[in-house]
């Protein structure tokens, strides 16, 4: 598993992840930036992040690329949360064989939600059924697993992020103890809470998500502080792809991130 892990962080423990796997979820505002798949990797490829966040489906995309290029991260699941207005049931369903694909597909870890969503109790207790599967299947092929806990609150006629510190420390504890090698975070509303994100980690690396888009200072000043609270990197989608210069904000969020 270390060597996996290696290739996902640098010599100095630190990842930039940029996550091109929206197309996943079926939200038609999600593809914006990422409507021609080949182009939008290749794009990223040469503005060399630490590693790239796809689905099984266009994983190939990158991988049948010649030469030295970002590590994969493997999307694993799919869910119907996002959107304005979107449809219940909810739910939160594992492709078939994740843990096989990773493999065949030489990913460096496999990511997985676990969802926190207001009354919808079916829809936590399917994310946590997920990560047991996967854990399971990651002890067997020595593949680190990267669990997303997704704290929720409705707002703008959907969902959205909730950075409510005790919720986010609760839910980022919860993944550490079914299993997750690597944890993917929000940010909390106040940053300087964030340390209690790292420490519920339990020693855990700490990626911090983007979410949706926000101004460059914002992304920027947000970064330098999560990095500081101890964070070991950024898994950044919308705010680089939909970006008007992607390689241009990947190369100041890696100098964020390397320091």
């Amino acid at each position: 598993m270390n060597a996996r892990l290696n290739r996902l962080f640098g010599a100095d423990g630190k990842c930039l992840d940029v996550a091109v796997d929206h197309g996943l979820f079926g939200e038609p505002s999600f593809r914006a930036g990422i409507e021609n798949p080949r182009r939008a990797i290749a794009t990223l490829v040469a503005a060399a992040p630490d590693a790239i966040q796809l689905s099984a489906g266009i994983a190939p995309l990158l991988q049948e690329l010649p030469g030295s290029k970002p590590a994969l991260v493997l999307r694993t699941d799919v869910a119907n949360i996002y959107g304005p207005e979107p449809c219940r049931p909810f739910f939160s369903e594992l492709t078939a064989d994740a843990v096989g694909q990773a493999v065949r597909l030489d990913a460096a870890c496999v990511c997985v939600n676990l969802l926190d969503v207001p009354n919808e109790l079916e829809l936590r207790r399917q994310c946590i059924h997920n990560i047991s599967v996967l854990r399971a299947a990651c002890d067997v092929a020595a593949v680190p697993l990267m669990v997303e806990p997704l704290v929720m609150k409705p707002g703008a006629g959907g969902y959205g992020v909730d950075g409510d510190i005790d919720r986010v420390v609760t839910l980022v504890r919860q993944a550490v103890e079914l299993g997750a090698d690597v944890i993917k975070a929000d940010p909390t509303d106040d940053l300087g809470d964030y340390p209690r994100v790292v420490e519920a980690a339990a020693g855990r690396p700490v990626l911090v998500r983007g979410g949706g888009r926000a101004s460059d200072d914002e992304i920027l000043e947000r970064s330098r502080r999560v990095m500081a609270a101890g964070a070991s990197g950024l898994v950044y989608g919308r705010n680089v792809i939909q970006h008007e210069d992607p390689s241009g904000m990947v190369q100041r969020l890696m100098a964020i991130v390397h320091g």
